[in-house]
């Protein structure tokens, strides 16, 4: 059975971040987010809800992998959350 996870408030601006740096090193590869999506094997309207600031998106270690994956980065980098 699924449940699901209610996202803290302390951990906002965690998920804002990780979309941010995926914005950033998928823009410093030079893709666009249909080929971001296309390389990752997820969709572009994932790939667009996680990037965008205005609103939380669960992210699953497995889209993590995958992006990263496609971004030829290792994972840590996405998560490397900067004040």
């Amino acid at each position: 059975m699924s449940k699901t996870m209610k996202i803290s408030k302390e951990n906002e601006f965690k998920y804002i971040q990780l979309g941010l740096n995926i914005a950033y090193y998928r823009k410093l590869q030079g893709y666009t987010q249909e080929e971001l999506a296309e390389i990752s094997g997820l969709s572009r309207s994932h790939i667009s809800s996680i990037e965008a600031p205005n609103i939380i998106h669960n992210v699953s270690l497995e889209a993590i992998f995958c992006i990263s994956k496609a971004l030829n980065i290792e994972p840590y980098k996405l998560l490397d959350f900067r004040e």
